[in-house]
């Protein structure tokens, strides 16, 4: 399957995007408490990690390149007929 280059813009568009939300400088100097244990800073950062696992699981299902799986697919079975 073809994946387009929209899928592959938007997913460099949201690594762009957490980049400059990973430096939160706006937080640095709250203390306040996230569900009574948790520092603000520490639960946004959380919060950006689970974005950027959802953006890698974005990444690998709308923007895989194809060409890969198929040189991929190609070399195991010219390696099966090797054998």
């Amino acid at each position: 399957m073809n994946k387009g280059g929209g899928a592959r813009s938007a997913i460099w568009v949201g690594v762009l995007v957490l980049a400059v939300l990973h430096y939160d400088f706006w937080f640095w100097d709250d203390s306040s408490l996230w569900f009574g244990f948790m520092p603000v800073g520490l639960g946004y950062q959380a919060l950006i990690s689970l974005a950027a696992g959802g953006l890698w699981l974005a990444a690998t299902k709308y923007a895989w390149p194809a060409e890969l799986e198929a040189w991929a697919s190609e070399g195991d079975r010219s390696e099966g007929k090797r054998s």
